[in-house]
């Protein structure tokens, strides 16, 4: 094995709903995207394409049309226009690097706004009941 051969980035496995897409609308659709990202979700994803390969999983990912959609809405998010398979949108490189996995990847570290992290130690499973996401807490 040649250890000399560039190993690549880690991968970074983002969640689309309640992470990017802020989902103040709930859900409507697998293809159905109708609210702004999270605040600062968008810078967050240039600069994390610095140091990882990013990857962005959902629910809508096995789902027809899902993939298309959350593409599309990054991509009207970050040019203001719809992409179409005819069309030519110039788009910052970044997104471009951006990866749609139809399955959980094999990552580094993910982030998901309906995640618990394990520390070793089993939490009470009634407790667990009681999760809410970030977007659902109140202040």
């Amino acid at each position: 094995m040649n250890n000399d051969l560039p190993k690549g980035k880690p991968i970074l496995c983002m969640d689309f709903d309640g992470v990017i897409h802020s989902y103040t609308s709930g859900w409507q659709g697998a293809d159905v995207i109708p609210d702004p990202p999270v605040k600062g979700a968008l810078e967050f994803l240039e600069k994390a394409t610095e140091y990882f390969e990013v990857h962005i999983f959902s629910s809508r990912s096995h789902q027809a049309g899902g993939i298309e959609a959350m593409e599309n809405w990054l991509w009207k998010q970050v040019t203001g226009e719809d992409y179409g398979p005819d069309e030519t949108i110039v788009v910052p490189v970044w997104v471009l690097k951006i990866k749609w996995s139809f399955v959980t990847p094999a990552a580094f570290l993910s982030i998901d706004d309906r995640g618990y992290c394990f520390t070793g130690e089993f939490p009470d499973p009634k407790a667990l009941l009681e999760f809410k996401p970030w977007h659902k807490k109140e202040v």
